[in-house]
């Protein structure tokens, strides 16, 4: 892969209805790609805009279905624009509804779709404790017009586990698209700069701007690269950091400059201990 991969991050405000939040979100997908956008990405849930009200009808009025038209219409507009989409929703579940993204590839298809495995339940009245968390980090070859790469997902509150990203790095994830919905200050951002450092991998994540509740934009793209051989120190891993206004930001990733990278310091995998990490697995 020769050319950098180009991601947008949708740092955009919810529109109102879910079927608003649909329009504006395809529009924002049209200018992400008319200014050479690979890879989109929206901010979490999505098509409630990160409403998740406790009231059971409330509730049901707004989950939607994997395969339903909210979800769909981004499907079909990734083949439009022939551009990989990654769309959350709060999604409507045999088990109950869940947090998650849908991942489709410039052709349309799935690439995968992931549910939150760490549901942010605070005991608080607006919190997630009426969703269903995921059980999986799925990684999979999501094809674009720059090659293939290795991609999977956490969700916001997911970042806050190590367990997440080394998981994803394990699997052969190149880079994780991470949907956000919370302050990015500077402890947070560097929680993300340093899963880019230790698990040297890439992340992007797409956050709301502000003044959306309990959210200020910030949304970034660390590239996990922190030392080339033409540097005598370190470099610095992020490669976009956005303000708090709404707008879509293209970050560049160079694929080809992060697979050298990990192909230099494999050392990082083969010094592990295994067997001394036994109780990271005990409850």
């Amino acid at each position: 892969m020769d050319d950098p991969v180009n991601i947008a991050l949708l740092q955009i405000m919810p529109a109102g209805s879910t079927w608003q939040n649909m329009e504006k979100g395809v529009r924002c997908c049209q200018q992400a790609k008319a200014r050479g956008a690979d890879i989109a990405l929206f901010p979490e849930m999505w098509s409630s805009g990160y409403t998740i009200p406790h009231d059971a009808k409330k509730l049901d009025g707004l989950v939607v279905p994997a395969d339903g038209e909210f979800v769909t219409r981004f499907a079909a507009l990734s083949a439009e624009l022939e551009m990989a989409i990654g769309i959350t929703f709060l999604e409507k579940s045999s088990r109950g509804p869940k947090n998650s993204i849908c991942l489709f590839d410039r052709y349309g298809r799935l690439v995968y779709k992931y549910s939150k495995v760490h549901i942010c339940d605070f005991g608080e009245p607006d919190d997630e404790s009426v969703l269903c968390a995921g059980n999986e980090f799925p990684v999979a070859v999501l094809n674009t017009a720059k090659g293939d790469v290795k991609v999977g997902s956490m969700i916001c509150y997911d970042r806050e586990f190590p367990e997440s990203a080394r998981i994803l790095m394990h699997k052969g994830a190149e880079l994780l698209l991470v949907p956000n919905a919370c302050p990015m200050e500077i402890n947070r951002l560097s929680q993300l700069r340093g899963r880019a450092y230790e698990d040297m991998l890439a992340i992007a994540t797409c956050n709301y701007p502000a003044p959306h509740p309990d959210c200020n934009g910030h949304s970034t793209l660390f590239d996990g690269v922190a030392y080339l051989p033409e540097l005598s120190g370190s470099r610095d891993t992020c490669v976009l950091e956005a303000d708090g206004s709404e707008g879509i930001f293209l970050a560049r990733l160079d694929v080809a400059m992060l697979r050298a990278y990990r192909k230099r310091e494999a050392q990082n995998l083969r010094n592990r201990r295994p067997e001394l990490y036994g109780i990271l697995a005990e409850r």
